[in-house]
């Protein structure tokens, strides 16, 4: 087994020998391209299913859409496409053709119209709720998505950027502005509940500012999250979109008095960057730490019974821990393959599984099994008539994976009142700053130019005159949160 580089020789290098060494992903064969193997597609499914059940019972159903999307459409909206356009790929022929044993595009089957590869899909779900909206009593209109969408990346990092990506994106349509704010703020309590309880992930949530909001948006909600490296990472958003995408593609519907109204919009998401979420803020040395909660194998058993003594009572015994972990509900394996006791301690650490169970000689003969916790490393014996303890066990390292994570967060998140202060705290260490901003679009473009650090959101509004900007010194409009990011 491949040795992993330490967070703290190279946290770039760390991040990725974990991933190809624990199998979730491997690079796929065009730049920026990834492939989700088994474990880590499991996983992503775990997170999904955790998702879309939250989702649906808020009321949302769940839909699909074209891949292929009229380059017209995106057109239509021109704060959309503008931030879009340098992402996007384009068909722009339908056919192949074999010349002398090579294959050539045909230049007679040249699209009349190009065709973008969905970046997201806004226009096309709008296209169709011009077809569907036409009254009062068809809204609200609330549909969800999973699907793959591409963004031509030009820097690209497994899970966290690639060109190519799973995600979930939510798009809404609503009668009045109140009810489209409400979804919004909804939705980002929805995504909150999945990083806290599911991931075990601490977040900060805010506004974004004018300039990092969503292409088209008229308000950004952001997740924000702490990386052991301390830098954030934004992991999910939720977009109050107003009247734009319903006007630009000219949906309206008639109220009971007969008159005609526009359409308030939302659309939310988030993707696979969840997964290199979950790794950067709960993993070691060792490998990744998996919450139980969405942990492909909550509990993996490892037989050890080199010289194959009392064979046949052993391996009864090791099944019927097995079925009663089940009988649980609990997701166990049994590793039974010829390897080593420590290479399975290794390879089960590095996967992150988050209970290791041991069974040996010593443990078959007092009926017994040594429970190793993956987030602390702590063992202790449990008898196996008291195999119900395991599910209070597994509760104890989610809600420990959390703690530490928000004690990290917290102790790493400072407030600042000055620039030199502010410069000094980012030189000396990656944090998370509180700080007062005046607003502008020229003092968050200079910050950004002078300490690479952005605004990762408005956490409240400044109502108090002596608050003063950091940079320019006029009265502050905003408490914000700086960080360098990914």
């Amino acid at each position: 087994m491949a040795k992993i580089t330490k967070q703290s020789d190279n946290f770039s290098k760390w991040y990725t020998d974990v991933i190809l060494d624990a199998d979730l992903a491997d690079y796929g064969p065009v730049k920026g391209t990834m492939v989700v193997k088994p474990y880590g597609f499991s996983l992503w499914t775990n997170i999904r299913d955790s998702l879309n059940k939250m989702i649906e019972d808020s009321g949302h159903d769940n839909a699909y859409f074209p891949l292929f999307i009229p380059k017209s459409f995106l057109e239509k909206e021109a704060k959309h496409v503008e931030g879009f356009a340098k992402e996007c790929a384009v068909v722009t022929h339908s056919k192949l053709i074999s010349e002398e044993g090579s294959l050539t595009v045909d230049p007679e089957s040249k699209l009349e119209e190009e065709i973008i590869v969905r970046p997201t899909s806004e226009t096309i779900i709008w296209h169709m709720f011009k077809k569907w909206i036409t009254s009062y009593r068809d809204l609200p209109l609330k549909v969800n998505q999973w699907a793959n969408v591409v963004r031509w990346e030009m820097r690209t990092r497994l899970f966290l950027r690639t060109s190519e990506f799973l995600w979930q994106e939510g798009h809404t349509a609503h009668a009045t502005k109140e009810e489209a704010m409400k979804e919004t703020l909804e939705i980002v309590e929805i995504y909150r509940t999945l990083f806290e309880d599911y991931l075990a992930i601490p977040t900060i949530i805010g506004r974004k500012s004018n300039l990092e909001r969503f292409a088209g948006a008229d308000e950004t909600f952001s997740i924000e999250t702490m990386m052991r490296d301390k830098k954030a990472l934004q992991a999910g958003t939720s977009h109050y979109l107003g009247t734009n995408f319903g006007s630009a593609f000219d949906v309206k519907f008639q109220s009971k008095d007969n008159k005609e109204h526009p359409v308030y919009a939302t659309s939310w998401g988030v993707s696979t960057r969840m997964v290199g979420a979950l790794i950067m803020v709960h993993g070691d040395d060792k490998g990744l730490k998996i919450p139980p909660k969405i942990a492909p194998t909550q509990a993996i058993i490892v037989p050890i019974n080199p010289k194959k003594e009392k064979s046949e009572e052993f391996s009864s015994f090791v099944t019927k821990v097995e079925e009663k972990l089940n009988h649980l509900s609990i997701r166990t394996h049994i590793d039974d393959l010829d390897e080593s006791p420590g290479f399975k301690f290794n390879k089960w650490e590095l996967k992150g599984v988050p209970i290791r169970i041991e069974i040996g000689l010593k443990e078959f003969e007092n009926m017994e099994v040594t429970v190793c916790r993956r987030d602390n490393s702590e063992k202790h014996q449990v008898q196996s008539d008291k195999i119900d303890e395991i599910p209070t066990i597994l509760q104890s390292i989610q809600d420990n994976l959390f703690n530490d994570a928000k004690t990290f967060m917290d102790n790493n998140t400072c407030t600042v009142s000055t620039f030199a202060d502010f410069t000094d705290t980012l030189s000396k260490n990656n944090q998370f700053i509180k700080a007062y901003w005046d607003g502008t679009d020229e003092t968050e473009l200079k910050i950004k130019e002078k300490t690479k650090a952005t605004i990762r959101c408005i956490v409240e509004d400044n109502e108090d005159p002596s608050n003063k900007c950091i940079f320019s010194g006029e009265t502050a409009k905003h408490l914000v949160v700086f960080a360098k990011a990914y």
